[in-house]
């Protein structure tokens, strides 16, 4: 890898106030120990920490290893930019876009990427979010707030009383995504930018033991799923979810990397279903997984992931 501009101080930012904390904290602490390893000098800052604005203008670059609301959409983006400090993942309009699921979808299937039809429904009463869900998407339908991840709040409705359960149990203040509950394959690709090209990671293929999709419990036991990279499935189907990962990352001019969930159906077809602009850090994790499949270790992702601020416009050694 080409040699980048070495930053005398790195903060790791982890933590955060979205729901997905505890996974952006166990993302930190995996890189904080990758790059002491490495023999970077480091701090560990926690986004949520009132101080947290002047804790990281003492930083050179700041690793983001966080993700959900106000960490993946553009928001820690927004202040990093306000303070001049390089960050790692995508910038302000990519990371919003990307949480946007209506939005983003809109702008990956302009680029050619097929996707599943879907709905939004802004933050209303649930009768009135019940009828218009209902009125474009046939059940069962699979619902999820607007600019959530992890698949936090997902579930699937087969009727009009599993949606309105559905819809009392989480709060989605952005308002409610539904698209049909398609079965198939769940299968990721990670986008990595290496030397300034983008390279496409070997796609990952998640086998849920016995949940009816890859929801959020599932995801947190490591008893109900296994992965599979990379995914066996027929080299066409491969080779058209790396290029629809590539056209979504460019479509959503995402930065430094990114990864595309899709789900792939019986007869071999990939539907785009959202993109991560943070992806998970875990050493187990599908994004190192992927990575090991294609013969990069964790310390060299992790470098690899910084060198992508270190080379930001504007990066001041």
């Amino acid at each position: 890898m080409t040699q980048s501009l070495r930053p005398d101080r790195i903060a790791v930012v982890s933590g955060g106030r979205s729901t997905e904390r505890e996974r952006s904290l166990m993302s930190g602490r995996a890189a904080l120990e990758s790059l002491d390893r490495q023999g970077y000098t480091t701090v560990f800052l926690d986004a949520a920490s009132k101080d947290f604005s002047d804790q990281v203008r003492s930083s050179d670059v700041a690793f983001l290893a966080i993700a959900g609301q106000y960490a993946e959409d553009g928001k820690l983006q927004g202040l990093l930019e306000t303070l001049t400090i390089p960050y790692t993942g995508s910038g302000v309009t990519a990371s919003a876009i990307g949480m946007h699921k209506t939005l983003a979808k809109t702008v990956v299937a302009a680029a050619g990427v097929a996707v599943l039809p879907s709905a939004h429904v802004p933050a209303r009463d649930r009768d009135t979010i019940t009828r218009a869900l209902t009125d474009a998407i046939a059940f069962p339908l699979i619902l999820k707030p607007l600019s959530e991840g992890g698949s936090i709040g997902m579930s699937v409705c087969h009727d009009t009383a599993e949606l309105a359960a559905a819809l009392s149990t989480v709060n989605a203040s952005d308002g409610w995504f539904a698209e049909p509950f398609t079965t198939g394959t769940p299968v990721t690709c990670a986008i990595l930018e290496v030397d300034g090209s983008l390279v496409a990671l070997p796609p990952l293929e998640t086998l849920p033991t016995d949940a009816e999709f890859y929801d959020y419990a599932t995801k947190r036991d490591k008893t109900k799923y296994r992965y599979r990279c990379p995914a066996e499935l027929p080299s066409a189907t491969l080779d058209a979810i790396t290029t629809a990962a590539l056209t979504a990352h460019s479509a959503l001019a995402c930065t430094g990397y990114s990864r595309s969930d899709f789900i792939v159906t019986a007869d071999g077809s990939p539907f785009w279903l959202e993109i991560n602009t943070l992806p998970g850090l875990s050493h187990t994790g599908n994004l190192a997984t992927m990575a090991a499949a294609a013969g990069i270790d964790y310390d060299q992702l992790i470098r690899t992931i910084l060198a992508t601020a270190t080379t930001r416009e504007g990066y001041q050694p």
